[in-house]
């Protein structure tokens, strides 16, 4: 036999990438039993565009970082190593990095990467399927492990924990691996669904219509004569309705008090728009962005949306300081791999010129009233 021949360096130290996909689940019959809700949370994105929306525009909002080490050298090799490394899936640079395991931070509230080493050095960080892990504690309270099935179908630990990022979005003592963004939302985001299918429903029956046609006949007339003739009508309108389909005006002509009616039509077609609304506003609360960057404009005031944005700088920074262990964590082995000092510091992004306006003007209020508290004392 052949001996197999070893795989690139590159590729052997990569331990959490999968062909593997999650199929969706259900909806229906949800039970948060602490885990196994992924599922649920992808079709929750799948189903409602809106949140979807929500999470992509979350990453986009969080921005970018720079980085400042002690020596000039580091931070130039540093920042072409993060602009140039690898990511997988045709992705380079570590903000791209970062777009993915943000997602996957809102999504299933934690997020796994890994660092990957070869021959002393670093050659690439990728991100992984969290779904496809396990977590347990690690000889101390502090520490995780990270576990994978093996060739064998058993869970075993990753062999380099070192190599590994691991972040967890609000963990709480029930829930210490993380909290999703979509937790709580399975059961509005079924009743909109229920809604949105009956709509659909709704509407293709209006666009595809059944008729009932009713033929009274006479009192006098015979059982037998009044069934052919009933079988008359039926043929003659059902060739009626044929050539309506095919592009042809054919009228149909009955002799006698036939009633021809629209099956349904009578019915009304309920007002989805205030329940709709209802969830829709319960949902997006929980994303933590203002209505009007989804494109809903429900009574926002000017004063509104400047609060509403305040709320928005929060979140975003809370978001950041989330993540910025991990970003550390990978400046910090690569600049020790390198030999260099591993001291850096995270400089993040402004989120919006709006809050470079609001701080100068905090700025030059303060100053004022300090030049104005100082003329008063001289004066006294």
């Amino acid at each position: 036999m052949k001996r197999k021949q070893n795989p690139p360096a590159v590729s052997a130290m990569c331990q959490i990438r999968s062909g593997e996909q999650h199929p969706f689940g259900s909806l229906r019959g949800y039970i948060p039993l602490g885990g196994g809700e992924e599922r649920i949370y992808e079709q929750i994105r799948e189903a409602i565009p809106v949140l979807d929306a929500a999470v992509e525009k979350l990453v986009r909002l969080a921005g970018g970082f720079d980085i400042q080490c002690p020596s000039q050298e580091a931070t130039g090799r540093l920042q072409k190593f993060l602009k140039t490394v690898p990511c997988g899936r045709g992705q380079v640079g570590i903000e791209s990095f970062l777009s993915t395991y943000l997602d996957s931070l809102l999504t299933y509230g934690r997020a796994v990467g890994e660092m990957v080493v070869s021959g002393g050095r670093m050659r690439a960080v990728c991100w992984g399927d969290v779904t496809t892990l396990q977590i347990r504690q690690g000889e101390n309270p502090l520490d995780v492990e990270l576990c994978a099935e093996d060739g064998h179908g058993v869970i075993r630990p990753l062999p380099y924990q070192e190599l590994l990022l691991f972040t967890t979005l609000h963990p709480e003592p029930k829930h210490p691996y993380g909290v999703s963004m979509f937790r709580g939302m399975p059961f509005l985001a079924d009743i909109l669904m229920n809604i949105y299918n009956t709509i659909g429903i709704n509407w293709e029956r209006a666009g595809n219509v059944r008729y009932s046609v009713i033929c009274k006949p006479g009192e006098n007339l015979d059982p037998a004569m009044a069934q052919e003739r009933g079988g008359q009508i039926a043929g003659e309108w059902a060739k009626a309705m044929e050539d309506g389909k095919n592009g042809m005006v054919r009228d149909f002509v009955a002799v006698g008090d036939v009633e021809i009616k629209v099956i349904g039509g009578e019915s009304p077609i309920l007002d989805s728009q205030i329940p709709v609304r209802q969830i829709l506003e319960q949902l997006i609360s929980k994303t933590g962005l203002p209505p009007f960057l989804l494109g809903f404009s429900w009574s926002t005031t000017e004063r509104m949306s400047t609060q509403q944005a305040d709320l928005l700088t929060s979140e975003l920074w809370a978001l950041r300081r989330t993540v910025e262990p991990m970003v550390e964590k990978v400046c910090r082995t690569y600049l020790a791999l390198e030999g260099m000092d591993p001291r850096v510091e995270i400089l993040w992004d402004d989120i919006s010129l709006q809050d470079i306006t609001e701080e100068a003007k905090a700025n030059l209020y303060m100053a004022q009233a300090e030049l104005a508290k100082n003329s008063a004392n001289k004066e006294e």
